[in-house]
C-alpha cells in the first residue's frame, strides 16, 4: 500500500542547520508556477485530509507551514486559482497541472493566520524540515480508503517515525470517517 513517496521510502532528511528556504515549482513542463519561500518550514507533517494536494497515487500529503510574509509568487502567477473559496485554508493551485502551490488563511481571527501551508517536496533544494507527525489520519477513509486497513497504516507511520494523530481515539475517528464516507458515497456498505 503506497502512502506517499517520501513515507514509502521511510527515510527523511534532517533539516539544514542554516537553511533559509527555496523555490517551489508546479508540475507543468512549460511555464511552471514558481513560488519563492524565504524561510525554513515548520510543523512539516503527513496529512490525510481530503483537501490537501497529494502526488498521484498518494494517500497522504506532506505539508508544512511558513510565515505568510516569506511567500512570494515569482513566475506565472496568472495560472493560480483558489481551489475552494469556502474552506478555511485558501489553497492556491495551478490551473493547468492542479498542484497546490500554497494555502493561505484569510481570516485574521484564525489561530494559524499569518502562516502559509506549503509542500516542500515541490522544491529541488535540500534542507527543509522533515515530516514530524501524521495528522487527520482517519480522514483518508473519507476519500474511499478501506477502514479495515487503518491499523496497518498507523503501524507503518510509526515505523517511519511519524506519530499518527486524530481528534478522538483512532477507532472512534475511523467510525466517524466511515460514516461520513458512506453518507457521501465514497464508501459502499
Amino acid at each position: 500500500m503506497a502512502l506517499h513517496p517520501l513515507i514509502d521510502k521511510g527515510v527523511f532528511r534532517r533539516a539544514g542547520p542554516k537553511f533559509e528556504g527555496g523555490t517551489l515549482s508546479c508540475k507543468c513542463a512549460t511555464d511552471p508556477v514558481t513560488v519563492s519561500v524565504a524561510s525554513q518550514s515548520a510543523h512539516n507533517h503527513a496529512c490525510g485530509c481530503s483537501k490537501c494536494w497529494k502526488p498521484e497515487g498518494a494517500v497522504f500529503s506532506i505539508v508544512a507551514v511558513v510565515p505568510r510574509d516569506k511567500v512570494e509568487v515569482t513566475a506565472n502567477g496568472n495560472k493560480l486559482k483558489v481551489v475552494d473559496s469556502n474552506t478555511t485554508i485558501q489553497r492556491h493551485a495551478c490551473k493547468d497541472c492542479g498542484v497546490h502551490m500554497f494555502g493561505r488563511i484569510e481570516n485574521g481571527k484564525h489561530g494559524f493566520f499569518g502562516l502559509d501551508f506549503i509542500h516542500t517536496e515541490l522544491s529541488k533544494q535540500k534542507g527543509w524540515s522533515p515530516p514530524e507527525f501524521a495528522a487527520f489520519v482517519s480522514s483518508i477513509i473519507e476519500t474511499g480508503f478501506d477502514p479495515s486497513k487503518m491499523d496497518a497504516v498507523r503501524r507503518r507511520l510509526r515505523r517511519v517515525g511519524l506519530q499518527p494523530y486524530d481528534c478522538l481515539s483512532p477507532p472512534l475517528m475511523d467510525y466517524l470517517a466511515t460514516h461520513a464516507a458512506k453518507q457521501s458515497g465514497a464508501l459502499k456498505d
